[in-house]
């Protein structure tokens, strides 16, 4: 038997409420196996998700749908050292979500 979470949404319809995702770059830290980021992913123009966790990156890749493969990157990388090269001013929405 799988274990389905949030079967309600509850998450996602959280996030909608809180943020206008349309057309928007969004930057996700802690993204895991990236099993939010494949929930809201269509709602924005483009996400950048990233987590140190390299086994959780690979498997966010394997399930990704070819049909967000051109709007969702998936980088192997702590937010330090991603913070440290990367342009702040970028992204419109930005996601700590069940990250420590």
């Amino acid at each position: 038997m799988a274990i389905r979470v949030d079967p309600e949404n509850n998450e996602t319809r959280a996030l909608f409420d809180l943020a206008d995702f349309s057309g928007r770059r969004v930057l996700e830290i802690g993204c895991g196996d990236g099993r939010l980021t494949r929930r809201y992913a269509a709602k924005a123009g483009h996400v950048t998700a990233i987590d140190p966790f390299s086994r959780g990156i690979a498997r966010a890749r394997e399930k990704l749908p070819a049909a967000l493969r051109d709007q969702v990157e998936f980088q192997n990388i702590s937010f330090t050292d991603f913070a440290s090269t990367a342009e702040p001013s970028l992204f419109g929405v930005i996601i700590l979500s069940w990250s420590l």
